[in-house]
């Protein structure tokens, strides 16, 4: 299925392992990716609170690029930017005026027709039947699904049908042969943006969440948002003396769990990047399946 391909820009940087996982699962799942050419930033979470307009030329220059490409969906691994084209698509399609006065700004014509969609609800649409039989590879562990704020606000764009329990990730997960805990803070905020300006904020939200997966027995967090995972990952050590106590538990992408499941190596899913590192070893003999992954935070990452 071709689809177009939104990677924003932290799948260029920060969140390079989350693109080599959805790249490295695609062929696998049946996604041909088409790149959007000529893309540019989102305006991600700081344009909208300076410029409503620039909040919107933004993200409606990438969406009438994958029109003028013919692309019918746009996949959009980023939570946020998610957030940034499926809001602005809904609002320009709302109000011909300002969509005309957008169009003018970029000048490119801009009519709404390319859908965007978030990888989350592009994996849970799939045969489910098809893409279990394709998990050879069982991930036989413990997870914490974490799906944050942007996965599930606001509800018109919202990629999950239950706002305060959503359950899509959580259904992929066992279906790749983990077992999700219930707990309490799948949906809280971990701090967002504050990473950069309020360390100690993030340090406080994001280590609630620690926490509570790590107390529930979870053997790894699960994410679907570079900001999630880089404030669960990269902030682990200001978490770790905010709450003081060490928290070896790993952050993973859910394309990274799904091309383990698969049966992919690590390192061509990116696990060798993470700040919490990833190591995977076979399970104990007398398990239900001996060559199953096993993820274990073991100290610094490689990047």
């Amino acid at each position: 299925m071709r689809m177009g391909y939104f990677p924003g820009c932290s799948l260029e940087g920060t969140a390079r392992e989350y693109d080599e996982s959805i790249r490295a699962i695609a062929p696998l799942v049946g996604w041909e990716l088409e790149e959007v050419a000529d893309w540019n930033c989102c305006g991600a979470s700081a344009a909208h609170c300076l410029n409503h307009k620039l909040a919107l030329a933004l993200p409606a220059r990438i969406l009438a690029l994958a029109e003028k490409a013919g692309l019918e969906e746009i996949l959009v691994p980023c939570s946020a930017c998610f957030n940034r084209l499926a809001g602005t698509r809904r609002e320009l399609r709302d109000d011909p005026h300002l969509r005309a006065e957008i169009s003018e700004l970029i000048e490119l014509e801009f009519t709404g027709r390319s859908k965007v969609v978030h990888v989350l609800t592009a994996l849970s649409q799939l045969d489910q039947g098809a893409l279990a039989a394709k998990f050879t590879a069982p991930f036989h562990r413990k997870v914490a699904c974490y799906y944050g704020c942007y996965l599930t606000r606001p509800g018109l764009i919202s990629t999950c049908r239950r706002a305060e329990d959503p359950q899509e990730m959580d259904e992929l997960m066992r279906a790749a042969g983990a077992e999700p805990i219930d707990w309490a803070f799948k949906v809280e905020c971990c701090g967002a943006g504050l990473s950069v300006t309020r360390v100690d904020v993030v340090a406080d939200l994001s280590g609630r969440i620690v926490e509570d997966a790590a107390r529930r027995g979870a053997e790894a967090i699960v994410v679907a948002c570079p900001m999630c995972h880089s404030n669960l990952d990269l902030r682990r050590p200001e978490i770790e003396r905010s709450r003081r106590h060490a928290y070896p538990m790993p952050v993973l992408y859910l394309t990274q769990v799904i091309g383990l499941a698969m049966g992919l190596t690590e390192r061509s899913l990116g696990l060798h990047r993470h700040f919490v590192p990833v190591r995977f070893a076979e399970r104990e003999a007398g398990t239900t399946d001996a060559k199953a992954p096993v993820a274990v935070g073991t100290g610094a990452g490689e990047h």
